[in-house]
């Protein structure tokens, strides 16, 4: 049994910052996360694409905005538990909570703050028979390293933002790149859209559209070529190294769905001074939560993981004004971050 003043469900930007909020107050975090690594959607699906909106960076990508969160959070006491999901919670009569995960971990915590993104997400997958015989081999549903796709025959199959930028980034080093999709139109912005059918004609890349994949070929997990059909067109053959997809994820509550708090579809209603949700100590921070003029932004997580800490803090001691003190004068501040006067 691990025992701490807060367990935050989500190790994405804003479960990482609500660590360094909390610590600032002088309380200890247990991180709890279903994916493998730190970073949330900034690191599984877009660890090289750049960022704009961070007050102060001018420009990062996703897993340089997780390294610079982490390195954030190092002077404080704090607990990680990855690729384990959260899968009961019960309050306890005296106002704890008892967190037990799907491998038997087990937590009691004095609050919860729930920073799980948009939940529980899994990419759609590609429904062919032997799909799976591919699947992270050369059929991959994100990208982690693009440098492994240099001077190979792509296939990228989508119509929404990730795949376009994808296609577009990767057609300058693939040796062929060829963008499917299943629509004539396209979910993602004007602007990619445009650039892809400018690389199109400058012969950098290949677009089909209205088109599905109905065969994958190949051995021992190495694709050599797929088939695709087109309406009233005989089937084509096309060779290919490796096959992308991004046909948008899947989200999901999972668990959280069933602790009995207030659920707007698939958000959690919280109020805005304490970004509570409607179980008291139970917060919810970030793109999961939902309020009047909600923004799914980062910048507007972190505004609402510092008020969430300073809610916590007061809940957990009740009988102390809480005080607000700046980094850059307080001295019990400078202490907590390790800062030598």
């Amino acid at each position: 049994m691990i025992k701490t003043d807060v367990v935050i469900i989500g190790a994405g930007p804003c479960g990482l910052f609500q660590v360094f909020e909390l610590g600032l107050l002088g309380l200890r975090s247990e991180i709890v996360d279903s994916i493998r690594t730190p970073g949330g959607q900034c690191a599984e699906l877009y660890p090289d694409k750049p960022i704009y909106d961070i007050p102060a960076i001018p420009v990062c990508t996703g897993e340089e905005l997780t390294e610079n969160l982490l390195k954030q959070i190092e002077p404080f006491d704090y607990g990680i538990t990855l690729n384990d999901e959260l899968s009961v919670l019960n309050k306890q009569k005296d106002g704890t909570f008892m967190l037990e995960t799907n491998s038997g971990k087990k937590f009691q915590s004095k609050a919860v703050v729930i920073a799980g993104g948009v939940g529980s997400f899994q990419p759609r997958q590609l429904r062919l028979s032997n799909a799976d015989e591919f699947t992270n081999k050369s059929l991959h549903y994100k990208v982690k390293d693009s440098s492994k796709f240099k001077g190979k025959k792509l296939v990228v199959l989508g119509g929404g933002d990730s795949a376009l930028d994808w296609a577009i980034d990767l057609s300058a080093s693939a040796r062929e790149l060829t963008l499917i999709h299943r629509r004539g139109e396209y979910r993602a912005v004007s602007s990619s859209v445009k650039k892809a059918r400018q690389l199109c004609s400058e012969g950098k890349m290949n677009i089909i559209d209205n088109t599905k994949v109905t065969k994958m070929t190949g051995k021992n997990g190495k694709l050599t070529s797929i088939k695709i059909s087109q309406q009233d067109v005989e089937e084509q053959e096309i060779s290919v190294d490796h096959l992308l997809v991004f046909y948008g994820l899947s989200p999901k509550l999972g668990p959280i769905a069933d602790w009995g708090l207030d659920i707007n579809r698939k958000t959690i209603n919280v109020d805005t001074e304490k970004f509570q949700t409607s179980e008291t100590g139970i917060y919810a921070v970030g793109d999961i939560n939902l309020y009047p003029g909600k923004k799914k932004l980062i910048l507007s997580g972190f505004h609402e993981a510092a008020l969430a800490a300073f809610a916590i803090k007061q809940q957990i001691e009740p009988d102390k004004k809480v005080h607000l003190q700046y980094t850059t004068t307080s001295s019990i501040m400078h202490e907590r971050l390790g800062v030598k006067e």
